[in-house]
């Protein structure tokens, strides 16, 4: 794709062009200043969201809860909080959602969950508690008035038999009330537009938005991915080959692959994009640039 033709892109579509981002809550100090650096960063390029992850466990919950506050009460951001079922009654999981709600939360990111056992680990529902991903978006739309994200797998979520059975709970959450599914990262973009086709043929009609990793470390990248169920094609660790010990260099590359991979969707008609930032601004602002996207007067003011 030529210089020219991206050129003639970001001066026609730029403005139609919507990003959102993904954070998770700091567990130390340092932590959280890295995070709020970047959210200071990110927020001028006024995304149309963002979202906060969210752990099963006490101190992350209350951690998540906190940086959901923050960005609600200090910043102009719409915050979308993540919620997941894993290994908590439907009584537990139901007061987190009134407590967003009260918190003036109006977006929630309704994930099922890692089993408790962490990844690989098999997954069995709490006896007291919703069963599944679509169950938990039923129960969180009858309790609020809320938008609700979902997760999308273009290459199967781990624990499902098949992809079509995956479509099948994609389409449970629809019914259920999601308005919105973010899809797992992907580094092939034919694969993305092979599962949209097989979800549109499905009679799925949401926005399925393209998840985007900007590669912060590519041996943290391949171990996630791995554990995720998402491919790592060789072109990419080929391109990463040597550098362990040049993040200068690592950096450089990383920005490059994102920004190929995001022009080409943009390209094919791509327009809303969600960014796993990992609390980290540097890459993501970079390929926002890229995609047109400036800050807005109010925001850099």
């Amino acid at each position: 794709m030529s210089a020219l033709h991206h050129n003639r892109f970001i001066g026609r579509g730029a403005r139609n062009i919507r990003v959102s981002f993904e954070f998770f809550p700091p567990a130390t100090e340092e932590m959280e200043k890295t995070l709020w650096d970047s959210i200071e960063r990110l927020a001028p390029l006024s995304p149309n969201f963002v979202s906060v992850t969210y752990g099963a466990g006490g101190s992350t919950r209350e951690r998540t809860h906190a940086t959901v506050k923050r960005i609600l009460s200090e910043t102009p951001l719409i915050p979308a909080a993540h919620l997941t079922c894993v290994a908590a009654t439907c009584e537990e999981v139901d007061a987190v959602v009134r407590n967003y709600h009260a918190a003036g939360v109006r977006h929630i990111v309704a994930l099922r969950g890692d089993a408790a056992g962490g990844a690989g680990a098999g997954y069995a529902p709490h006896p007291g508690g919703y069963k599944n991903a679509a169950d938990l978006v039923a129960g969180i739309k009858r309790l609020a008035d809320v938008e609700v994200s979902v997760s999308a797998y273009p290459e199967k979520h781990p624990d499902s038999a098949t992809i079509e059975a995956d479509i099948d709970m994609l389409k449970a959450k629809v019914d259920a009330g999601a308005t919105r599914a973010i899809t797992q990262f992907f580094f092939e973009n034919d694969l993305y537009f092979r599962y949209l086709d097989r979800v549109r043929a499905r009679g799925i009609n949401i926005p399925i938005v393209p998840g985007i990793l900007p590669v912060q470390n590519f041996k943290t990248t391949k171990n996630f991915a791995a554990r995720a169920g998402a491919s790592v094609p060789a072109w990419l660790a080929e391109r990463f080959d040597g550098l362990d010990d040049d993040p200068a260099t690592r950096k450089l590359i990383a920005a490059a692959v994102a920004a190929e991979q995001v022009l080409d969707l943009a390209d094919r008609g791509v327009s809303d994009f969600h960014f796993y930032t990992m609390n980290r601004a540097d890459l993501v602002y970079a390929i926002c640039h890229l995609l047109g996207l400036r800050p807005t007067a109010k925001q850099a003011a």
